[in-house]
Parts: C-alpha cells; sequence; structure tokens
C-alpha cells in the first residue's frame, strides 16, 4: 500500500501538470491573482500562491495571457484575462485532455483491476 508521502508526491506531480490547463480554462473571464486561487481551491484544484503567481507572470509573458491594472479600489489589483494565442493553447490542451482521459478509461474497461 502506497503511504501517504508517495501518494501525496505522486498527485502533486499529475496536478503540477493541470495547472496550466485550470488556469487558461478559469480566465475566460478576467481575475486577479487571490480570486483565481480561492476559484481553483473551490473547484477542489488547490494551488499554492508559491506556484501561481509565477505561472501567471511565465503565462504573460509567452503572450497566452493579458493583464490590467484595476487602481478603483483602494488597493490596486492585476486583472489576468486569456488572449487569443492562450485560447488556442486551452482549447489544444483540453482536446489533449480528453483523448488521455479515453484513453485510460479504455485501459481501465480492459482490465478494470489496473492490472497488465
Amino acid at each position: 500500500m502506497l503511504d501517504d508521502e508517495r501518494w501525496a508526491g505522486h498527485v502533486q506531480e499529475l496536478r503540477r501538470g493541470t495547472v496550466v490547463l485550470a488556469c487558461l480554462a478559469i480566465l475566460g473571464r478576467p481575475h486577479y491573482g487571490y480570486a483565481l486561487l480561492e476559484t481553483l481551491e473551490k473547484a477542489g484544484f488547490s494551488v499554492d500562491g508559491n506556484t501561481l503567481y509565477p505561472l501567471l507572470r511565465r503565462l504573460e509573458k509567452q503572450g497566452l495571457l493579458t493583464s490590467e491594472w484595476n487602481t478603483d479600489e483602494a488597493r490596486p489589483r492585476k486583472f489576468y484575462k486569456v488572449g487569443p494565442d492562450g485560447e488556442e493553447l486551452r482549447d489544444a490542451l483540453m482536446g489533449e485532455w480528453r483523448a488521455l482521459d479515453g484513453s485510460i478509461r479504455a485501459l481501465m474497461e480492459e482490465d478494470p483491476d489496473g492490472r497488465p
């Protein structure tokens, strides 16, 4: 049986590979960083701020996100939104995600116990 630490490591590795897709999926509408963290958390997708904020900056630098400062409130907030290239990547990644999901489901149906 897997111990908690090894299990958590594998779950973290799986989630790490999907953080970009999750962000691109949510950022069809503008969000600021903390609101994005909360939205991900409510969806059961826990991400640390030390992971999210550098990711947002990287995606913006790659031209996948656009950002705009909102200074209407006491504390300025940087809002992020998916740009055209980000939409294209999101759609492509969703297609890959669905294909992988279908492949894994097919493999599990071949042997419900998951044994080769």
